[in-house]
């Protein structure tokens, strides 16, 4: 597997953190508000944030469950990817747009964990990237239906338990809390 070593630099990559993605998520409000936290922190340090929207047929361009959810919003030339599918990745730019600033070290948060955030994860090593998963800025939704439910918390603290050093050959997923992340 080719690795991304020629690309030292780190991009924070924020999923899907959108009104009606993140709307019935498990601990929206600590979630969002630790992201806006590293989105902060990563405009200081002058590392680039890339801001990822799904959309689908129940969740249309433009329309106000789209949109980024407040706190956060894009700063003007950040990076901006539509996609349509779980990954990130698929039939998008975002691997030119790593490319172009040699991004070779994703800081993922966003959501949904147990969609989105996993798909692109998976799709960034298969690609030869580094991940760190900032394990206190993501979240899954949180409720039940007829016959059935699921535990946000349960579902993240899987997936950072999954990721804890993950390694494959020249590449590797970490996990870190919010407050030891630097960027470069």
């Amino acid at each position: 597997m080719t690795t991304l070593e020629n690309r030292p630099n780190s991009a924070l990559i924020v999923i899907d953190v959108q009104n009606e993605v993140v709307d019935e998520t498990w601990n929206r409000d600590d979630v969002v508000g630790t992201i806006a936290g590293l989105v902060d922190k990563a405009r200081e340090a002058d590392t680039p944030v890339v801001w990822v929207q799904h959309s689908d047929d129940y969740l249309t361009i433009d329309s106000d469950g789209w949109q980024i959810a407040a706190p956060l919003s894009p700063a003007d030339g950040e990076a901006k990817v539509r996609k349509l599918y779980r990954s990130s990745f698929e039939a998008t730019d975002l691997e030119q747009v790593l490319a172009d600033a040699g991004i070779g070290h994703l800081i993922v948060t966003g959501a949904e964990t147990n969609n989105c955030v996993r798909h692109t994860i998976h799709s960034a090593l298969e690609r030869g990237y580094n991940v760190t998963l900032v394990s206190d800025a993501h979240t899954a939704w949180h409720g039940s239906w007829p016959g059935g439910s699921q535990d946000g918390a349960a579902i993240i603290d899987e997936q950072n338990r999954s990721f804890e050093n993950y390694q494959l050959p020249g590449r590797s997923v970490t996990t870190s809390v919010a407050a030891d992340v630097t960027f470069n």
